[in-house]
């Protein structure tokens, strides 16, 4: 009875606007028990009285709630079962269209031909469906048609070089990036918010014509494509209908976002590039022979997916080699409704390569998106470039910062009043938000702020607009020691959160603070480089806690990279360059890296050079010690997956795991789908008591991700790609509390591309372990290390 109590309190405080609160409590409510539970409550009757006319009143109102939801359009994307006739290859797309429509009720088939057409897209090549505007009724009455599978709500995801190249062991003129050909002939389908064409990066300068497969086309003036983008479409249909997008847009990139992904990855030798002054050098991204096709589906920050379904379809149909997708959702959902992760499938199922950026949800454990075994799920860390700004106090104490915005001859490079902006919240409040500066003399002062909600550039637009000077912009906790280069609007450095709390120590320790800001350019050669982001999400995996992610780390903290407006005070007008962090960044470079396997290795399968970047990457940094995250401690591998990719010794990595697309079919039955979720995301019927379902440690998979309580034993078969008559032995640094078993501890190869398969058992041990533990197995011969890391959770 106590949800009665409850339910009388919350309708007394308020009153008839409570459909909300009616729906808390789940009616519909039984009247004659309300009135006897009211009879044994001490209630004055018109009190009585008054509280069961609210509650009347306020199913009332729910109800007709629940009609009008019932009946408002939205958009869904609606999986059904193939035809079971094939359709004619000439009027493919318009018999596509007629099945598709034939799920439809028919009141709303009639709206089809009035101005609004319900029928958004029609998939051909990534899902087998389609997404339209339809009502909740709608959904309800196409569940009982035949071939009708599955449908949900459209969710709407997020957005989430100078010097990389070099970071990453790449030279002009030898070594694997020289016998890549630097990526030529291959295509990069990039999935974003669309390209500047006239940019520099993307002349095609030496660029050979697309390769005879290509079957795409450009949206721009003819002219405007070229042997670099080969490719420019933009899908709006569904972001035209939610209003998020108000016309039919061109490829233009408007915000960015797209330009800087697209030159990441593929673009050309740019001499003299900078922003602001800043890492000045030649400006390349990491396959910068590669074609661009370029799929814009996010208009602002928001990335509608049915427009994200029609551009990887397009890909796909189109003939790329390589997706890059940096954008992603905030919350994970089991892979049969991941429409990303469905899409994907069907394109490594014609060896299409899929990257993907992990999130910027970190450092929280278990944020991680993307997280499918069949793509690369990539986090971010730092390069060892940093744009140099120190703040130092009026005690002389000095401390290291970051800032893109370097002013010549600033009057805060002196000695100057210092205010703190005040206390922090997760709400930003007071944290140099708008407003939050009201009553406080900041004018012509050094102001010291936090982070929080709000963007780092806006906080220091804040200060601006308040009369500040200058600011200090520390780091939370979360934040820990990850800074950032910003093209700040005012003189600035952001700063640690152990820099942050001295500061505020000094600040509170004399009548008269003050700082002066030291801007010391661009400087090369951090130690501890890489470094994990704190920014960048981490696992374990919450979709498929038996498959680590993420996969891998690569450059992602301020990457130098094409831009589509001049930064405030820049020179470079005409092709400017920017400064970004993100996995967003990150994830290109790996798509790039992966462009650049392709040329070398025509016949490899997506799994193949996934496993070749994971087993080869790097596990300590510049200075020889072990990865470290943003609190300075060694990263785990939730943070990191397998290691900072090496893209030279992913060219040559001597063993490989190779997964084909039927083998992941077992995988996904052991997962506990069903067959019609399993056939959503294979394509087609799928019958798992046919097969043999397999746990998820056993996928063929260049890592380990271990639930362990009694002792498990999972196999691993390793393909030769190095040398004829080679052996390896098994070396092993097993995670604390575990014992790890290899057999056989030996194996031998006599040619290329023939296979061993070795078994690992892992046991408990009494050593004390806390929740997790990590290690590695590496197959090691007299060239070659080929490194599967391990994580272990104990239960």
């Amino acid at each position: 009875m106590w949800q009665y109590h409850i339910l009388f309190l919350d309708l007394y405080i308020s009153k008839p606007s409570s459909a909300k609160t009616i729906a808390r409590y789940k009616p519909p409510f039984d009247f004659s028990m309300i009135c006897k539970h009211l009879l044994e409550m001490t209630i004055h009757p018109l009190l009585i009285s008054i509280l069961l006319f609210t509650l009347s009143l306020a199913i009332a109102e729910g109800s007709d709630s629940e009609k009008t939801s019932a009946s408002v359009l939205k958009t869904y994307i609606v999986h059904v079962k193939k035809p079971e006739a094939s359709l004619s290859t000439q009027s493919e797309d318009h018999d596509h269209k007629a099945y598709h429509r034939s799920f439809l009720p028919f009141n709303t088939r009639l709206a089809s031909s009035e101005k609004e057409e319900p029928l958004l897209y029609s998939y051909q090549n990534v899902v087998s469906g389609f997404s339209a505007r339809l009502t909740d009724a709608d959904i309800e009455a196409m569940r009982k048609k035949d071939g009708f599978v599955s449908a949900h709500q459209e969710r709407i995801l997020k957005l989430q070089t100078t010097h990389t190249p070099t970071f990453l062991g790449l030279h002009q003129e030898s070594g694997f990036w020289k016998d890549s050909n630097f990526g030529k002939g291959i295509i990069i389908g990039v999935l974003d918010g669309g390209i500047l064409p006239d940019h520099a990066s993307f002349s095609d300068y030496g660029m050979p014509p697309p390769p005879s497969k290509w079957k795409g086309r450009c949206e721009f003036n003819a002219s405007t494509c070229n042997n670099k983008i080969i490719g420019a479409r933009s899908f709006n249909i569904a972001s035209m209908a939610s209003n998020t997008s108000k016309k039919v847009e061109t490829p233009i990139d408007e915000d960015g976002h797209g330009t800087h992904t697209a030159s990441t990855a593929a673009g050309g030798f740019v001499k003299n590039a900078e922003a602001l002054g800043g890492a000045a050098g030649t400006a390349v991204g990491v396959a910068p022979y590669a074609h661009l096709a370029v799929y814009k589906v996010c208009f602002g920050p928001d990335c509608p997916e049915s427009d994200i379904l029609a551009g990887l379809d397009a890909a796909v149909a189109d003939g790329v080699d390589v997706i890059s997708i940096s954008l992603g959702e905030e919350e994970n959902v089991p892979f049969f409704q991941d429409n990303i992760a469905i899409a994907s499938f069907a394109a490594i199922q014609k060896g299409i390569f899929v990257s993907c950026a992990t999130g910027n949800s970190g450092p929280f454990n278990g944020t991680a998106t993307n997280v499918a075994p069949w793509v690369l799920t990539v986090a971010a860390s730092t390069t060892d470039r940093k744009i140099k700004a120190t703040a130092k106090l009026g005690n002389n104490k000095e401390f290291d910062g970051e800032s893109l915005f370097q002013p010549k001859g600033s009057p805060f490079s002196t000695l100057s009043p210092l205010v703190y902006a005040g206390a922090s919240d997760k709400q930003d409040s007071k944290l140099c938000v708008n407003g939050s500066l009201e009553g406080m003399d900041v004018k012509g002062k050094v102001v010291l702020c936090e982070r929080g909600v709000t963007s780092r550039i806006e906080k220091g637009q804040v200060v601006k607009d308040a009369g500040g000077g200058a600011m200090i912009l520390m780091n939370q906790e979360p934040q820990g020691f990850s800074l950032d280069a910003d093209a700040h609007v005012l003189p600035a450095t952001q700063v640690s959160y152990t820099a942050g709390l001295e500061i505020k120590a000094y600040i509170n320790s004399t009548l008269t603070p003050m700082a002066a800001l030291l801007f010391k350019g661009t400087v090369i050669g951090d130690p501890l480089a890489p470094s994990v982001a704190s920014f960048s999400s981490r696992g374990p995996n919450t979709v498929s806690p038996g498959i680590l992610k993420p996969d891998i780390i690569g450059p992602g903290v301020s990457i130098l990279a094409a831009w589509t407006t001049p930064l405030p005070g820049s020179t470079n007008t005409k092709s400017p360059f920017n400064m970004m962090s993100g996995t967003s960044m990150s994830c290109p470079h790996l798509s790039g890296v992966a462009a650049l396997l392709k040329a070398t290795h025509p016949y490899w399968t997506p799994a193949a050079i996934k496993s070749a970047i994971m087993t080869s990457a790097d596990l300590v940094n510049l200075k020889g010690t072990p990865i470290v995250d943003e609190t300075l401690q060694p990263a785990d591998l939730f943070a990191m997956g397998s290691g900072h990719v090496n893209p030279s010794k992913a060219n040559d990595p001597g063993l490989i795991y190779d997964i084909q697309p039927d083998d992941y079919i077992p995988y996904l039955c052991g997962l506990g789908y069903s067959d019609e979720q399993i056939g959503i995301i294979a394509h087609g019927p799928i019958k798992c008591s046919t097969k043999s379902s397999i746990p998820e440690g056993q996928l063929n998979y260049p890592s380990f991700a271990v639930k362990l309580g009694s002792s498990q034993t999972f196999t691993r078969t390793v393909t030769n790609v190095g040398e004829a008559y080679t052996s390896y032995v098994a070396k092993v640094v097993a995670p604390k509390g575990v014992s790890v078993s290899v057999n056989p501890s030996k194996i031998s190869f006599r040619q290329m591309n023939e296979k061993a398969t070795y078994s690992v058992i892992f046991r408990r041990t009494n050593e004390e372990a806390g929740e997790y533990s990590q290690g590695y197995i590496a197959w090691v011969s007299t060239k070659y290390m080929v490194r599967s890391v391990i994580s272990v959770n104990f239960v």
